[in-house]
């Protein structure tokens, strides 16, 4: 089955064929460690893993790569803010960030390197440029010089405008105002790094290039990696750049397909420190379970921008619920063939760029179908099997409904407020024996007023938190 993807700089959608046979090889720009992650790193995570998923799923061996920006000016501020080192700042956040990726059902990435890992690659990417005549120096830094490539503006299709010239390090000596910094001196007794061209540390563009080239690139193939990925705002100017920096260096072009995941937006603006609305996701975590955030976001298409709502969010956490109520239903039962019918439509769903919308409406459809077959046909094991089976597949493809149910249900209940809720039941399960179906009702009453909702089976008496 083919898998379709949208190139974000050819402006639409193609087959995925990999330049080496069953192999992918994908970068994605990983975060800068200087503070917690927030809803946007959540959201590249997320829909990155979906890809990286789905590429396995297909028969794929996945070369997946992302990197720690773990040099960088907001660092440098931050080591001297609080007087620690480069290492334990970073050390930390990128702990952290590790830990709210596993929480989100992240696979682990094969590569995840470190800037300061490369120093020694991006130096030589720079020295390349220099050899050649395609970068020059000035009194603050190395430049890359954009009119020797006349490809520059080809990723992005623009070359500069006014938000994106703010972000280009301004220097009225560059020779156009296009050009970057590959690498910029450093004069004073801050973190830099010894180089044959002079003191410094590396330009944040040249970081990914030096990277991929260090990790990932085959230079008797026509592109580095296979599939570049990244936030929307990445494109320009940091992929525009890249790019140009590795046509520059290596005669090859970066990557052969660019995908790119939409912006998060709270209350109808773009997630941002400066509005104050940066929410950082271990915020998010304290109050709902991982899977229920991850679940969230894959509603939404990974290319369109993301509105973040907590109403919003209860809502997909009902439509989640559904599903581990299913698995509830049938736990202890074991696992047989995926339905081939189900397994074909969720391919044809996410081959077809990741269309998350159409195969999580093919999941409600089955969730529903197969709950009224279970209420008409309760003794057919081979069904229950088989329901088990595509909820496995799901976990697999889509990184949901890998828990148990029971621990799923009581998501942020400590162990002693557990061992409490379990007196109280077992308390109403003797007073029911007794027939003192008044102290029964109380407990359950007691029960509910502490958001705890009860359930009478055959296997006993189940609970959750509503």
């Amino acid at each position: 089955m083919n898998i379709f993807l949208y190139d974000s700089v050819k402006k639409e959608k193609l087959p995925f064929i990999s330049q080496e046979k069953n192999k992918a090889k994908v970068y994605v720009c990983g975060p800068t460690v200087y503070d917690e992650a927030h809803l946007g790193h959540a959201r590249s995570a997320i829909v990155f893993d979906l890809l990286h998923r789905v590429l396995k799923s297909n028969g794929y061996d996945v070369t997946m790569v992302k990197n720690f920006t773990d040099v960088d000016d907001k660092i440098i501020k931050k080591m001297k803010d609080t007087r620690k080192s480069l290492e334990e700042i970073t050390t930390f956040y990128i702990n952290s960030y590790l830990a709210d990726m596993k929480s989100l059902n992240i696979l682990p990435n094969t590569i995840e390197p470190k800037a300061t890992q490369s120093i020694e690659a991006m130096k030589d990417l720079i020295q390349k440029l220099l050899d050649e005549n395609k970068a020059y120096k000035l009194d603050n830094g190395i430049y890359l010089d954009t009119s020797k490539d006349e490809k520059y503006g080809s990723i992005s299709n623009r070359i500069s405008d006014e938000n994106s010239i703010a972000r280009v390090e301004g220097n009225s000596d560059k020779k156009d105002q296009k050009d970057f910094a590959l690498w910029k001196f450093i004069y004073d007794d801050s973190l830099k790094f010894d180089a044959l061209f002079g003191e410094g540390r590396p330009g944040w563009h040249c970081e990914c290039s030096a990277m991929i080239d260090k990790h990932l690139a085959n230079h008797n193939l026509e592109f580095a990696v296979d599939i570049h990925g990244g936030g929307a705002d990445l494109l320009f100017p940091h992929h525009e750049n890249e790019a140009s920096q590795t046509r520059g260096a290596y005669g090859q072009e970066i990557a052969k397909y660019w995908m790119h995941n939409g912006f998060v937006n709270i209350d109808g603006q773009k997630m941002s420190k400066s509005l104050g609305n940066s929410f950082f996701l271990k915020d998010s975590l304290e109050n709902y379970n991982g899977e229920v955030i991850r679940f969230y976001m894959l509603t939404t298409y990974y290319r369109a921008d993301f509105g973040f709502s907590e109403d919003d969010l209860i809502a997909s956490k009902k439509r989640l619920d559904k599903i581990y109520r299913l698995k509830k239903r049938l736990y202890g039962v074991g696992t047989s063939a995926v339905n081939k019918q189900f397994k074909k439509d969720i391919f044809e769903a996410l081959n077809d760029d990741l269309n998350t919308s159409k195969a999580l409406a093919t999941i409600d459809e089955f969730v529903s179908r197969a709950n009224d077959s279970l209420d008409n046909e309760p003794k057919n094991k081979a069904f229950k099997k088989e329901i088990i089976a595509n909820i496995e597949f799901l976990s697999e493809i889509l990184g949901i409904c890998y828990q148990d149910p029971y621990s799923y249900f009581q998501f942020g209940i400590s162990e002693d407020e557990k061992k409490e809720i379990e007196n109280l039941i077992e308390k109403r399960t003797e007073a029911k024996k007794d027939k003192n179906f008044e102290l029964s009702d109380k407990i359950r009453d007691e029960l509910k007023q502490i958001n705890i909702s009860i359930m009478d089976t055959s296997n006993g008496t189940l609970w959750e938190k509503i």
